[in-house]
């Protein structure tokens, strides 16, 4: 069965209207083991021919069969897996791969034939060819006739049983060249069938077979020398290398670090499509923490004013929407407070407050104070249990003691660095003794927290501020679940004791203070989310910039594309190839955007005094949207690469 059966194989192309015929009926058999040599001059087709034998291109007409099988029309990656296991190429040009070794040049086509033991079978090649204290260097760093021995090495690594050699002397010196001539003769004297493509009728009558050729059509056919026969071989197999996770690893590690060389070649250009995703994700980190302190300090705050709580407050009442005067101001008293523990069983405890401003006196500092009267049990109900003293009692409460305790602004304010608990200071011109400092919790809007003072209720209500009813009544419930069935039963409770028929209002509001904390929550996770969703845009920019320098990269590199296809590449290792370049990108840009981001959050927190928090979901979701970014936006370059024809890309400028 000859090796390489064509039956009347045409090539035309289309160049606008006119159509260019390159290849005019072709046909031919090569057996296995000859030594074919086919010449013409420039134009005449014979480089067009090698590469349809090749499966580098396909004819427009005509069968080509190649091991017994009609491969006119095979698929591109059934072609590449054909070639990686069946079929070497020596290029004029050499096509070794820049910025790689000469070991790596040659292990390429075992990488995509999942061949075993590549170190070794490249290492035993270059040393027959004299290139074993040459493994490390770089193409550049060889002369041209290295150069070619490294392609022929390369193009032996698969033990393929076809070699197509285009112009192989082409660009070596004549001793060079009678080197490259008598490797190809010793092949073929090894039973692999060589088919050598030249200009030069010397350099053709190395071969034993002549096929002249000129304007697309077989001019001449002649045997010049006897065919060494091939021994009897296996037959070839079509289907796809079976591939285990270890190969499917290597041919990742490769790409990894094909990835890195392309990216290193280009430090500037890699940097600034970095640089982009850096700013998106560090924009991402420090918006979210922003937003995520901002939350957290909310919540604090309205912590801060106790949980479980509800607060019962007199207003005017209303009949049909009207509201009443002023006077008309329902009234809260000491009763409702005792009625209202005993309103439901979901209530824990409740208490009464009044509040207003005094003067306040300390020596030579006189301060006018916001005021609270307030009961024992409004401690733990308000998160205000002292840091430092203590609270007053119920009999302290009981019998208007003159006690009192000072936020940490009052106390910043009256007493500098002294300590103040123990002191007497006048309220209203009353002495009362500091027993103890309230716990920080900051300003909201346009009031400080910190600047008060407790005392006792019934001390306020008779010796400060001279009032006979309650500002607010505070009602602290068993979990966040009671609450609407605490507020209801409350209103009942109100209402009755208020006398209020059914067409009038309450008197009275009932604030919920988990309502408010939920509110606020929802407000501060949509400001979150805005800045997220700004940062984010920096990230898409990032993205299409990586998608600007991949496509610049695979015009860049596309005859490297096709030196990697032609010695075994698939579509999907090409497209994986590009997308790891592209991931990696990003994963590089997130990585550092992440720790600028952290940093900027706690440049912002230390300095401006901003509450910022980074949280883990929001680090990952960076990680995970950068490395995304890449994917995606490197998709596009990394498909077009993928579907480039290999002669295409090998003829490419």
């Amino acid at each position: 069965m000859p090796l390489i059966e064509l039956n009347n194989i045409c090539r035309f192309y289309q160049m606008g209207d006119t159509e260019l015929k390159v290849l005019n009926g072709i046909t031919l058999s090569i057996e296995p083991g000859e030594f074919v040599a086919i010449v013409g001059p420039s134009g005449s087709g014979k480089s067009t021919l090698m590469q349809i034998m090749g499966l580098l291109d396909r004819p427009t007409a005509g069968t080509y069969r190649l091991f017994g099988k009609d491969v006119s029309r095979l698929s591109d990656d059934d072609g590449a897996r054909l070639r990686s296991k069946s079929i070497g190429f020596i290029f004029q040009m050499f096509n070794l791969l820049a910025r790689t070794s000469t070991m790596d040049n040659v292990m390429l086509p075992m990488i995509y034939s999942a061949a075993p033991n590549r170190e070794a079978r490249a290492a035993e090649l270059l040393e027959t060819m004299g290139l074993s204290d040459r493994m490390d260097h770089k193409p550049n760093q060889l002369s041209g006739g290295q150069q070619q021995r490294v392609a022929i090495s390369r193009a032996l690594v698969n033990q393929p049983r076809l070699i197509f050699a285009d112009e192989p002397t082409g660009n070596l010196a004549s001793k060079q060249a009678a080197e490259v001539l008598e490797m190809l003769q010793e092949m073929n004297r090894k039973g692999i069938t060589v088919i050598l493509v030249t200009h030069d009728d010397e350099i053709a009558a190395n071969a034993r077979r002549i096929i002249t050729i000129k304007d697309g059509m077989v001019l001449k056919d002649e045997t010049t020398g006897p065919v060494v026969t091939r021994p009897a071989m296996d037959p070839v197999s079509f289907e796809p290398t079976r591939r285990t996770f270890w190969t499917e690893m290597d041919e990742v590690r490769e790409n990894l670090s094909s990835a890195v060389r392309a990216l290193g070649s280009n430090k500037v250009r890699s940097a600034l499509s970095v640089l982009g995703i850096t700013i998106g994700v560090a924009a991402v980190i420090a918006m979210m923490a922003i937003g995520k302190g901002a939350q957290k300090a909310i919540e604090a705050r309205i912590s801060s004013l106790g949980s479980n709580l509800l607060v019962l407050q007199p207003q005017a009442p209303s009949t049909q929407g009207v509201r009443g005067s002023s006077d008309t101001f329902s009234r809260l008293t000491l009763d409702d407070v005792k009625a209202i523990q005993k309103a439901s069983p979901n209530i824990v405890r409740t208490e009464g407050t009044v509040s207003g401003s005094a003067q306040v006196v300390y020596g030579s500092q006189n301060r006018n104070v916001p005021l609270s009267g307030v009961m024992p049990s409004y401690a733990p109900m308000r998160s205000a249990t002292p840091y430092y003293g203590r609270f007053f009692t119920d009999e302290e409460n009981t019998h208007m003691a003159r006690v009192a305790l000072l936020g940490q602004t009052t106390v910043n304010n009256l007493f500098g660095k002294e300590d103040p608990v123990g002191k007497m200071i006048k309220v209203e011109l009353i002495n009362f003794e500091v027993i103890g400092i309230l716990p920080m919790k900051g300003a909201t809007g346009f009031r400080d927290q910190d600047d008060t003072i407790v005392i006792p209720l019934l001390s306020a209500m008779k010796r400060v501020l001279g009032k006979k009813y309650l500002n607010s009544i505070d009602i602290e419930c068993s979990d966040m679940d009671s609450i609407p069935a605490v507020m209801d039963d409350v209103q009942r409770l109100m209402r009755k004791r208020h006398r209020l028929p059914p067409q009038k209002d309450d008197d009275f509001t009932i604030r919920n203070m988990a309502d408010l904390q939920a509110t606020l929550a929802g407000t501060t996770q949509t400001f979150t989310l805005l800045l997220a969703v700004v940062a984010a845009i920096s990230l898409l920019v990032g993205g299409i910039g990586i998608m600007n320098i991949m496509l610049v990269s695979v015009s860049e590199r596309t005859r490297e594309i096709g030196l990697r296809k032609a010695v075994g590449a698939t579509r999907r290792a090409v497209l994986l190839q590009f997308l790891i370049e592209a991931a990696l990108l990003s994963i590089v840009g997130g990585a550092i955007g992440i720790l600028i981001g952290i940093s900027i959050s706690f440049i912002m927190s230390t300095l401006a005094g901003w509450a910022s928090v980074v949280a883990l979901s929001s680090v990952l979701l960076a990680s995970v949207f950068s490395a995304t970014v890449g994917v995606v936006f490197g998709f596009w370059p990394a498909r077009k690469a993928s579907l480039l024809s290999p002669i295409e890309a090998l003829r490419y400028e």
